[in-house]
């Protein structure tokens, strides 16, 4: 599908008054905002997978577009290909990410199978340690959406706890992992805000208000949380 195509695609699905309300829940972002809807840029995505020629457009697509940087996303991560060019093309992608849309529209996309889960692991970590706000946050979001299971929870408490990147929406995106963390493994959840963490007060208190609005945790356990607040 030729790109010139695709950009007609985009503007005939355009909405002006969505592009006001997207820009207003996205602030950080300096591309442009067309104003189309989550759901019909991946109906786009999988019609541009049909074709032979879609490895053009990632190639081409103009990242400074809010959306066409989100189409591009999501068709790299449709993409039925070897787990190796998938983790090039998405090296390469992460760094278009200037905002939490972005981020997380991208990453519960990818779809991880069980047998990639060690490989794609060792790929995130070292963003965990990027001083790029929405770089650091495309590894907690992976986290949050792959590896709150038995098998990885420890390793997500210490990667989490390291992180030094204290920017809102990394903040923002640990105490969701935390609170997840509460809800599926209180016990370690509860251990680790009562240990010595590094968390800073907002970060914390904000686990906290995660796991106390829940309707997945008791209310016997929410009083708990309720009184270990700073």
């Amino acid at each position: 599908m030729k790109i010139e195509i695709i950009r007609d695609k985009l503007k005939e699905l355009s909405e002006p008054e969505y592009a006001k309300f997207n820009k207003k829940l996205c602030p950080d972002t300096k591309k442009q905002v067309l104003g189309i809807r989550i759901p019909k840029l991946r109906v786009l995505a999988k019609e541009i997978l049909k074709e032979e020629d879609w490895r053009n457009f990632i190639e081409n697509a103009d990242i400074n577009c809010f959306e066409e940087t989100i189409l591009k996303g999501l068709v790299i991560a449709y993409s039925k290909i070897d787990l190796k060019e998938k983790l090039i093309l998405v090296k390469e992608f992460i760094p278009n990410m200037d905002s939490w849309a972005i981020t997380d529209t991208f990453c519960p996309t990818l779809k991880i199978k069980p047998k990639e889960l060690e490989e794609i692991w060792n790929f995130i970590l070292p963003y965990t340690k990027s001083k790029k706000e929405f770089e650091t946050r495309f590894s907690i979001i992976m986290m949050l959406d792959y590896y709150i299971k038995e098998e990885y929870v420890d390793k997500v408490i210490k990667a989490i706890d390291e992180i030094e990147n204290d920017a809102y929406y990394v903040q923002m995106a640990k105490a969701w992992v935390i609170a997840e963390i509460g809800i599926k493994f209180n016990e370690k959840a509860m251990r680790y805000l009562k240990g010595e963490n590094k968390l800073d007060k907002f970060t914390y208190n904000k686990a906290l208000q995660k796991m106390i609005e829940s309707y997945r945790i008791s209310d016997e356990t929410k009083i708990l949380f309720k009184n270990m607040k700073k």
